[in-house]
This record gives C-alpha cells, sequence and structure tokens, in this order.
C-alpha cells in the first residue's frame, strides 16, 4: 500500500515537473476576484496562457467581465507569460528538446525527422483506405510509451466526428508494444462530435482535462467531415471557412499551452477543372482551403501502394524536405513496408 502510494506520489511529482502551463487560479494571487476567474474558467480559459493569448474583445464577450476587468486581466497573465523577443540561441535550445511521438514505422519516422511532433499541429490527408485512421489508433497507443521508445508519457485525447474509433485496435497495438491492453485503453479520452460547433465545444473541454492530467496527444479524425455537411454550396463558404478558422486557432492554442502533438485528418476533393487534371497526374487535393493550408505546421498525403503498403509525402513542412516513404498496415498497427 505504501509503495503504490509512493508511486503516486512520483508519478505527480514527475507530472508537475513537465508542466508547460500556468493554471488560471493564479490569477486570485494578484487581485482577480474569484468569481472572475470562474467566469474565465467557463468559457474555457483554464490557464494563463489561454488568456494572455486570446484578443480582448473575446474577453469582453464574457458576461459579466467589464472592459476594466479585462484590461487587469490581461496585464496580469500577460506579465507571467514570455511573450517578448527572444534569442534564435534560445529557440534553437527549445526547439533540441521537443519530443517526436513515434509511427509504429522506422521509415515513417526517418521521413519526419524522428516522429510527429509535439506542440504542432500536424496534418495527415488523402482518400479513403490509405491509413489516415489507423495511424491515428498506432499514435494513440504510442504516445503512452516512455520517451526512450520514441513515446510521450502521457494519455491520449481522440475526437472522432466520422464514427470511426475502435478501441480493439488500440489492444492489438499495444500487445505489440507490451503494453497492458486495460491500462492503454484507460489513458485514451474519446469522444465523438455530431457537429461543427459540437467539435469546438469538445475542445473547451479538452482544454479542461489537459490541466488536470498529462495528455500527449490530441487527435481529431476528421477535422473536416462535419463541415463538409454542415455548411453547404458556396453561399456558406464564408461562414465555414470563419467556423474553421476559429476550431484550428484553438487546437493550435492548445498545442501551444500543453506542448501536444495535435493529429487531424483530412479529407480529399477531386480537381475536375480540366487543364489542372489533364497535366495532373494525381488531381486530388486536400479540402479546406488555404485556412486549412496555413493552420498546419506539417501536411502529410497518404496514397496507395501495393498490398498492404502505403505512401507518405511530405506535402508541406516549414523544415523537413519534399520526400516519400512507404510503410504498411498490419494488424498491430502501422509499421515498416512489407516486400
Amino acid at each position: 500500500m505504501a509503495s503504490s502510494a509512493s508511486a503516486q506520489e512520483q508519478a505527480t511529482e514527475e507530472y508537475e515537473d513537465c508542466v508547460t502551463y500556468q493554471h488560471i487560479k493564479i490569477l486570485e494571487s494578484a487581485g482577480i476576484g474569484a468569481s472572475d476567474v470562474k467566469k474565465l474558467v467557463e468559457a474555457g480559459y483554464n490557464t494563463i496562457e489561454s488568456v494572455a493569448y486570446a484578443p480582448k474583445k473575446a474577453l469582453l464577450a464574457i458576461k459579466g467581465i467589464s472592459e476594466a476587468k479585462a484590461d487587469k486581466i490581461l496585464t496580469e497573465s500577460m506579465k507571467r507569460c514570455a511573450m517578448g523577443f527572444t534569442t534564435a540561441t534560445e529557440l534553437h535550445k527549445t526547439r533540441a528538446e521537443i519530443i517526436m511521438l513515434t509511427t509504429g514505422s522506422k521509415e515513417l519516422d526517418k521521413l519526419l525527422g524522428g516522429g510527429v511532433e509535439t506542440g504542432s499541429i500536424t496534418e495527415i490527408f488523402g482518400e479513403f483506405r490509405t491509413g489516415k485512421t489507423q495511424l491515428c489508433h498506432t499514435l494513440a497507443v504510442t504516445c503512452q510509451l516512455p520517451t526512450d521508445m520514441g513515446g510521450g508519457e502521457g494519455k491520449c485525447l481522440y475526437i472522432d466526428t466520422e464514427g470511426t474509433f475502435r478501441p480493439e485496435r488500440l489492444v492489438a497495438v499495444a500487445d505489440r508494444y507490451g503494453l497492458d491492453g486495460a491500462a492503454v485503453l484507460d489513458n485514451v479520452a474519446c469522444a465523438r462530435a455530431y457537429n461543427s460547433d459540437h467539435q469546438t465545444q469538445l475542445l473547451l473541454q479538452a482544454s479542461s482535462m489537459m490541466t488536470e492530467s498529462r495528455y500527449a496527444l490530441l487527435i481529431v479524425d476528421s477535422a473536416m467531415a462535419l463541415y463538409r455537411t454542415d455548411f453547404g454550396g458556396r453561399g456558406e463558404l464564408s461562414a465555414r471557412q470563419m467556423h474553421l478558422a476559429r476550431f484550428l486557432r484553438m487546437l493550435l492554442r492548445l498545442a501551444d499551452e500543453f506542448g501536444v502533438a495535435v493529429v487531424i485528418t483530412n479529407q480529399v476533393v477531386a480537381q475536375v477543372d480540366g487543364a489542372s487534371a489533364m497535366f495532373n497526374a494525381d488531381p486530388k487535393k486536400p479540402i479546406g482551403g488555404n485556412i486549412m493550408a496555413h493552420a498546419s505546421t506539417t501536411r502529410l498525403y497518404l496514397r496507395k501502394g501495393r498490398g498492404e503498403n502505403r505512401i507518405c509525402k511530405i506535402y508541406d513542412s516549414p523544415c523537413l524536405p519534399e520526400s516519400e516513404a512507404v510503410f504498411s498496415i498490419g494488424a498491430d498497427g502501422i509499421g515498416d513496408a512489407k516486400d
């Protein structure tokens, strides 16, 4: 009994050591009323960073927060966050410590420079049966591995918009890595999103959950599926893109605040406009337009290969060269290509 208590205390200390954010309740010691802090939490602001990163008009939209209060809250939050200039040397040191999550395939990890990067958004797009969801299921398990095995030593949040989440796949991947299947399932929090508003609302719950426990990965599979049905035609295109931009901004905020890896999957559309379809061997492109393109840090394009093999191409990245890798989908998740 004593040993389990000491193990729990050690786990708590390790969690506190790797925390990258400051809880919103710290503002109470800076003269912000408890009732005002409660209003911020109810509006989805669970950390001081989330308040500091928010525009003033977002705080004014919260019922009961006056302009004077908003100014004071922002001032106190920004005092506690490093939001000014820093040297490239410092940034280089920080980037050197970034945790990468293994995909399960050595070739794919090599292509990605070590794995899926934490603290940024990775978009995976491709047509059906290219391995997008299978890659997400594998990452949901590998993020729980120790860092020396390519994991993030954290839990996973999984937002499922298409009803394709299958816990039995996680158990199969867990067996491959010698992990306890029941423990792996306990460490994955899954929610089914039913419309684009609900999808955004779930991110507010995710933010609250991340302040209570260590999470290494947030998956949205797929980010655009509900937008395709909730908004129809050119008449609603502007409203759709604004809604999508807010959703992606919230994802980026979670990646910045909590240092989690954000992985989103996306669908494709066929280009049927004459010239581009005629001269382009592969006329498919990701949906979501420029809003989606600019929000994603790294974009991966998956396409079918021979048999169970799939091909991943770096479609866009600020630091990775445009290149390809072959991987396979097996009973135990994503692995290296089969001959």
